[in-house]
């Protein structure tokens, strides 16, 4: 059975000693990795906010620390990303594929902007590919499709986001969406039809925020973390894991 870490929200500065609100990112990250190796991971997906600082020096850090990992990992962009200097860094993939199940990279980035989108172009290539291939499929992206419950992050999350349901509705081969930019793990369903798909939110990284705040607002207490998926047959199983950082 496949074995899928997700990573996200590492929000890393050129500086390795540069510090967040709750704690310094580089040093973060690093226990996040170290304890995704524990777990013997088959791949490993860092959904979003890479960097921090817009810097090639950053995205660079970040592959370093990344580049620990002992499985394959990969890398899609968030809204605190910068495409040119991430992709230079490393590839952007669209697709992957994990044993008998297939992930899709979606890019909900929108330059210049806190919330994402999926325009119409983005949405139709998305259900040609669902069209074109019916093994079992994740989706990846770093904003929510579906509300939190914090009145200030469900604002900045996927807008539009029932013409991205909709595209889904025809294709039962999609058992789960992934995500970032919570900074908090969460799990709900979202009814698409006559079924419904999970929804699974990643711990952050760096600066968990504090889950039903109506205003911004970081949880000082909860430790970073990551999401550990058990891909089946057909089925997923998952859980969160945090990260002590103190040792």
């Amino acid at each position: 059975m496949p074995r899928l870490i997700q990573i996200s929200d590492c929000h890393l500065h050129a500086d390795p000693a540069a510090r967040s609100r709750t704690g310094v990112p580089c040093r973060q990250l690093e226990a996040v990795v170290a304890a995704a190796n524990r777990e013997r991971p088959d791949r490993v997906l860092v959904t979003g906010d890479i960097s921090h600082d817009d810097s090639a020096a950053s995205y660079a850090l970040a592959a370093r620390l990344l580049d620990r990992l002992e499985a394959p990992w990969d890398w899609l962009p968030g809204n605190h990303d910068v495409l040119a200097p991430m992709a230079a860094t490393r590839p952007l993939p669209a697709e992957l594929t994990l044993g008998a199940w297939r992930l899709l990279l979606l890019d909900t980035h929108v330059p210049g902007a806190e919330h994402g989108e999926l325009e119409s172009p983005a949405l139709e290539a998305l259900a040609s590919r669902l069209a074109a291939d019916p093994r079992p499929t994740l989706i990846a992206m770093h904003h929510p499709p579906v509300a939190v419950g914090s009145a200030w992050l469900d604002a900045i999350g996927l807008h539009h986001a029932e013409a991205f349901w909709a595209t889904l509705a025809p294709f039962p081969q999609v058992k789960a969406i992934l995500c970032g930019h919570a900074h908090q793990a969460f799990a709900t369903r979202r009814a698409v039809g006559e079924r419904s798909i999970p929804v699974y939110g990643c711990p952050s990284v760096t600066d968990p925020f504090l889950p039903g705040s109506e205003t911004f607002a970081v949880d000082a207490v909860t430790r970073p973390g990551l999401r550990v998926l058990e891909l089946g047959e057909g089925e997923v199983e998952t859980r969160v894991e945090r990260v002590d950082i103190s040792k």
